[in-house]
């Protein structure tokens, strides 16, 4: 499967699995009407701009059989104290569409990710998931990575949610 650095034109299809990701992966965890009111139509503005951007992270897509982006990856410096943003990257995100979880899709941009932060001069990294995300924090473990004992508490769509952070060292 294709993986290949993001250019601006992929803005509408990296908003639509951003959406119908969270739609899936956070039902039961986020409000339902939050999620239902994510709009692709923002989301691609949003990634339009971000991916135009100078400074702009690091976003990886998967593309599938049509080629179509099936999935997307972002790196950036650790952005928020307590690691050192000079060797430390955060994973900010990486989302697939539904259909292909359980694929190898994942897997295989998680590891295109890891490869593309050690190439850049990180040597560990770190990334969010929400303490109730099961599968995800069973993916990322089952890739190495693991839960360093910090937490943070976000509110999203009027709930306060966990998230726990996760990190691996980097071998590129």
């Amino acid at each position: 499967m294709p993986i290949r650095v993001a250019l601006p034109s992929d803005a509408p299809a990296i908003a639509a699995v951003h959406v119908r990701s969270w739609q899936s992966a956070y039902r039961g965890l986020v409000p339902a009407p939050y999620l239902a009111g994510l709009d692709v139509g923002e989301r691609t503005e949003v990634w339009r701009e971000r991916l135009s951007a100078p400074g702009a992270p690091v976003v990886l897509v998967a593309e599938g059989d049509a080629p179509d982006v099936v999935a997307f990856a972002c790196f950036r410096p650790w952005p928020d104290g307590g690691l050192d943003a000079a060797v430390t990257a955060e994973v900010s995100a990486l989302y697939a569409l539904p259909e292909v979880w359980g694929r190898g899709v994942g897997r295989a941009l998680l590891a295109a990710t890891v490869a593309a932060m050690a190439a850049a001069g990180f040597r560990d990294a770190g990334l969010w998931v929400l303490e109730g995300n099961v599968r995800a924090r069973a993916f990322y473990e089952a890739a190495g990575w693991r839960p360093d004992g910090a937490s943070a508490r976000e509110e999203t769509g009027g709930r306060l949610l966990t998230e726990i952070r996760y990190r691996a060292g980097l071998f590129g």
